[in-house]
């Protein structure tokens, strides 16, 4: 088992910055992947963001490229997105998931990948 805590949301203006961070418990290893995704009022969850505890290797959807960064730290077992250039349309409930780190069925992008999930943040971005 793997436990999800996500914490760092919050109301920002658009242009603001966010930080959200998700601290990982249990069984955790370098054979996860960690993602980010949201969901928004009335639309389905989407990925946002992915990332390997074993490498650098990332991932993005187009909407944050050049915005957004994913991280970790592996000595704190955390992994943070740093969310810049804020716009209304990023405000969501964002949520952290972890699954394995190969699959020969699911992308990283795909929410069937991941088994363990956090319980979500609000972020909200002011027009």
């Amino acid at each position: 088992q793997v436990q999800l805590v996500e914490s760092g949301g919050g109301l920002v203006e658009a242009g603001g910055s966010l930080r959200l961070s998700c601290a990982a418990s249990g069984r955790t290893s370098s054979s996860l992947i960690m993602g980010w995704f949201r969901q928004a009022p009335g639309k389905e969850r989407e990925f946002v963001a992915a990332i390997k505890w074993s490498d650098t290797s990332t991932n993005y959807v187009d909407s944050v490229k050049g915005r957004f960064t994913i991280s970790r730290d592996n000595a704190k077992a955390t992994v943070y997105l740093q969310m810049n250039s804020l716009k209304p349309e990023d405000t969501a409930v964002y949520y952290c998931a972890a699954g394995p780190r190969f699959s020969a069925t699911y992308k990283y992008s795909q929410q069937a990948r991941y088994i363990y999930w956090g319980q979500g943040t609000q972020v909200t971005v002011s027009s």
